[in-house]
């Protein structure tokens, strides 16, 4: 049996509940991501799963890409995160979400083809026009802006500059970290290392070949920094430091907590 049907359309209504996974990874669009905030605002359901995604984008992306597919860890413990039937589902939300955004992109394709013949009379009501709503900032670059505990340190030789948010959860430490300044092409993690020499991966992302946080760079995307979210077992009072190292074993920068 299909879903219900939204009014107008000929496609099955979506589920908001089934949004966290796409929400969490930042690939909604503006409409789609405001109304998800609104759903939230009053679903503790979505809210416990959001919260349980910290640091889980990469592995969600990995995971709607290649199935099964893991990331490689530089610490000696996994970092806290959801369990793996939450994963699994939230996984398959993801790549759902992609699909429904591939056939969305053909439909937009024949209407542009409608808009052509039909004139230009009614281009505002498909683009919103310049009244549309601002591009909505990623869930990790909006979490680190709300945290109020930030470190932040600059390699002397490397000249990468590292901050890390943190903010405590009943199951650790929720963190995000802003990074610039660092070159690609390179696969780096972050690790926190604890006052007991316990070493856990917090998460890890690939630099494409541009970079990121950049000043001199020539486009947007070079210039702005890095903001990835992750998760910790260890409280915040049980962290030493964060060490941003790359997958060959250099440490990039390193930050006391």
């Amino acid at each position: 049996m299909t879903g219900p049907t939204a009014p107008g359309r000929g496609t099955p209504a979506t589920d908001e509940h089934e949004t966290v996974g796409a929400y969490a990874l930042g690939i909604l669009d503006d409409a789609e991501a405001t109304a998800f905030e609104a759903h939230l605002a009053g679903c503790d359901r979505c809210a416990r799963q959001l919260d349980e995604l910290a640091g889980t984008e990469p592995l969600l992306a990995v995971l709607a890409d290649l199935p099964g597919a893991g990331t490689p860890a530089l610490g000696e413990s996994p970092s806290a995160g959801p369990s793996p039937r939450l994963a699994e589902k939230l996984a398959d939300e993801v790549s759902e979400h992609r699909a429904r955004k591939r056939r969305r992109s053909r439909y937009l394709v024949a209407a542009a083809v409608a808009l052509i013949i039909g004139g230009p009379l009614t281009v505002l009501a498909a683009t919103g026009g310049s009244d549309g709503p601002a591009v909505a900032a990623p869930p990790a670059r909006t979490a680190f802006t709300a945290m109020p505990d930030k470190v932040t340190a600059t390699d002397p030789t490397t000249h990468v500059t590292a901050t890390v948010a943190l903010e405590k959860k009943p199951w650790g430490s929720d963190t995000v970290l802003q990074l610039k300044n660092v070159p690609g092409p390179e696969k780096c993690a972050l690790i926190a290392v604890g006052k007991n020499g316990e070493r856990e991966t917090v998460t890890s992302w690939s630099v494409p070949d541009w970079g990121y946080g950049l000043p001199g760079a020539d486009t947007d995307a070079a210039k702005n920094p890095l903001y990835v979210r992750g998760g910790a077992a260890l409280q915040p009072d049980q962290i030493d430091h964060f060490e941003v190292m790359t997958f060959s074993g250099r440490k990039l920068v390193q930050v006391d907590a």
